[in-house]
């Protein structure tokens, strides 16, 4: 059986990282981050009766939590 292609090798795939709104500083489920409410829209998801650009209308963003 032949081996698959490196992953920096032409014609090879990377695997599909999660999607990410704007305001996140991760993609969701990156250790050491977690869901917080949307600065912008302050969680309701819209400003100016529009969807929020930051949050993209789920009214949280992701983000590092802790800190060193």
């Amino acid at each position: 059986m032949p081996n698959p292609p490196a992953s920096n090798a032409p014609g090879a795939t990377r695997p599909a990282s999660p999607p990410m709104s704007p305001g996140d500083e991760a993609p969701t489920g990156t250790p050491g981050t977690g869901p917080t409410v949307c600065p912008r829209c302050g969680g309701s998801g819209k400003l100016a009766g529009k969807t929020c650009p930051e949050c993209e209308g789920s009214g949280q963003v992701n983000v590092g939590i802790g800190g060193a």
